[in-house]
């Protein structure tokens, strides 16, 4: 008897396995709620970038202090993201992506009724506007912190990877939607840009209300684990007890500040100087930006806007299913950098042509390659560091991106200013490039904490089998 599956099912499992699709299907439902929450999130992040410049300038605001609007409600979560993920296993992680939601439909509602520049710019920092429809606030730190939690290491890739595919596609959505909602607004109902822009906001801030039930819905087993406190033995401590001095028992304190081990300060270290030098090219070309540049550039109106940045997205979404691939036979390093460098040049090429296909051209050669590197860097980062230091560690490292970030926004706000428009575009190329470098000189080899631990596990073994063959003569 032959129980082996048919050739075709088998496959099937095999370009299943491939996807990881198996591995989110056999995922905890709490999984695939933290997946769901960050496509809603993207959705409305989508939406509001497309506009938020548009918006800002409709209002009439210059250039510069566009910019300066990005970079301080940067600045302003940088901030904010630092205490609340610092805090977030000890208050619960539950309750912090709860909070950031109410936060999120706030900013939302704000947006759609005042038109205050300082009134906004507060908004924006103590709500969850996104000026460069990526990840801001506390949300991806605790999030990717809790899948790691809930995920065996060999699966995280694949997890990894569909948290972050499902994220740029919402984007995707987001951007693809809010562009012909208020396209048609503006031709069909006649209304203002401005006023067509609020309705967004709006739906915004309902979409922060839809992502706090969902953040309610999670259950206890994503917060993390309480830190177990070893016994120590002392010469004090008597060896079959009832006899001696007593041991005191010391209670363990409860703290909402975490530990972090000698070994991982030094690898986060690393990684945040290489991962500032990333972020700073990315403020430099941030999605409201590139938007923005299409759109002054080429004349766009929302609706085809939006459209193509749908198309990106969703390349860039597809891609992300392939990088999953090629790191499990390459690695993550290898697979970070050589799919983050083609992209890197393809940034700095778009503004060059003066013709609208070929800047598209440069902008769609770009997302092939551009979010590859996303889901092996959260795999990475999840396994170098250790469990109980995962939360603080993504925390502080996104508080250092979003940081370094910051500045880039108004230094392409005055560029675009004195109509050096293009000169942003080729410096964040250049500088991502640099990052790409580093980041394979510095981590190619290094081990993840499973894989120190089996080698000392090994080492261990043959060290016992050393003294086995070799003991001891009386």
């Amino acid at each position: 008897m032959d129980d082996q599956p048919p050739k075709p099912v088998k496959y099937l499992t095999r370009v299943l396995e491939e996807l990881g699709l198996v591995s989110i299907y056999r995922s905890p439902l709490d999984t695939k709620l933290l997946c769901i929450q960050r496509f809603v999130r993207l959705f409305a992040y989508g939406g509001s970038t497309l506009i938020l410049v548009a918006y800002l300038s409709a209002l009439g605001h210059s250039e510069s202090r566009i910019g300066l609007f990005m970079t301080l409600t940067l600045v302003g979560d940088t901030i904010i993201s630092f205490f609340l993920t610092i805090i977030a296993d000890g208050l619960g992680r539950k309750a912090i992506l709860a909070l950031g939601a109410l936060l999120m439909a706030a900013s939302g509602i704000v947006f759609a009724l005042s038109g205050n520049y300082w009134v906004l710019l507060a908004a924006a920092i103590f709500g969850v506007i996104s000026p460069s429809g990526n990840e801001i606030g506390p949300f991806r730190a605790v999030e990717e912190s809790t899948l790691a939690h809930l995920t065996p290491a060999a699966a995280r890739s694949d997890i990894f990877a569909w948290y972050s595919l499902i994220g740029t596609a919402g984007a995707a959505f987001g951007m693809m939607t809010c562009g012909w909602v208020v396209h048609t607004l503006q031709s069909s109902l006649g209304w203002s840009n401005v006023r067509a822009y609020r309705m967004t906001f709006f739906a915004y801030a309902a979409i922060g209300l839809i992502k706090f039930a969902l953040a309610c819905t999670l259950s206890r087993k994503c917060e993390a684990e309480k830190e177990p406190t070893p016994a120590r033995d002392t010469e004090t401590t008597p060896l079959l007890g009832g006899n001696g001095p007593k041991a005191k028992k010391s209670k363990p304190s409860k703290s909402l500040l975490p530990s972090i081990s000698k070994e991982s300060r030094t690898i986060v270290a690393n990684l945040c100087i290489l991962f500032a030098l990333d972020a700073f090219a990315s403020g430099l070309a941030p999605l409201s930006w590139v938007t923005y540049f299409f759109k002054s550039k080429f004349n766009l109106q929302e609706g085809k806007l939006g459209s193509l940045f749908f198309t990106t997205s969703i390349i860039s979404s597809i891609s992300m299913l392939v990088a999953s691939s090629i790191a499990r036979r390459f690695g993550n390093v290898k697979t970070m950098v050589f799919t983050h460098l083609p992209s890197a040049i393809a940034l700095a090429l778009i503004p060059i042509p003066s013709s609208l296909p070929f800047a598209m051209l440069f902008l769609i050669l770009r997302s092939c390659t551009q979010s590859m590197d996303v889901a092996p860097r959260s795999a990475f980062l999840a396994a170098v560091v250790l469990p109980n230091e995962r939360t603080a560690v993504m925390g502080t490292i996104n508080v250092v991106k979003t940081f370094s970030q910051s500045l880039g926004p108004l230094i392409t706000g005055v560029l675009a200013s004195n109509k050096l428009f293009w000169v942003a575009f080729v410096m964040a190329g250049s500088l991502k490039a640099t990052y790409d470098v580093g980041m394979l000189a510095v981590f190619a080899g290094h081990k993840t904490q499973e894989e120190r631990a089996a080698d000392a596990q090994v080492a261990e073994q043959q060290e016992r089998l050393r003294e086995s063959e070799d003991p001891d003569e009386g």
